[in-house]
């Protein structure tokens, strides 16, 4: 059974391209919390091809990029969870937790909007 994927704010949006795209989390557990969701409904990886993996894993790999630049943090952890049956990935940037414990937080509503330009700034593509 799939799972809809709540539609990001437009504010929120840090990029946006014709595969995927990467926003601010509707809500964040922690400040800079991010989503990099798939557009064409695709229920695992490992059912995308090499190439659209590879593409996803470099977006991915530029915003934890742009994220540990922005919030200035040493880590940002890549959670890859299916039970949406929709291919996305979150990044939760690690302040001062480590392990599960960032994971007891309870969520809040994205309110502020400004870090998407933030990032965005600091957001380095490959070409």
């Amino acid at each position: 059974m799939r799972v809809k994927l709540p539609k990001p704010f437009a504010q929120a949006i840090i990029y946006d391209d014709s595969k995927l795209y990467a926003c601010l989390a509707n809500y964040p557990i922690v400040q800079g919390h991010t989503v990099i969701v798939w557009k064409k409904p695709v229920s695992d990886l490992h059912l995308l091809s090499k190439k659209d993996y590879e593409y996803l894993m470099d977006k991915v790999d530029e915003l934890r990029n742009a994220l540990i630049k922005t919030l200035k943090v040493n880590k940002v952890y890549l959670i890859y969870m299916d039970e949406a049956n929709h291919v996305h990935w979150h990044l939760i940037p690690r302040f001062n937790e480590k392990g599960f414990d960032i994971f007891q937080h309870k969520p809040g509503k994205l309110t502020d909007f400004s870090l998407s330009n933030k990032i965005k700034k600091n957001l380095v593509l490959e070409i």
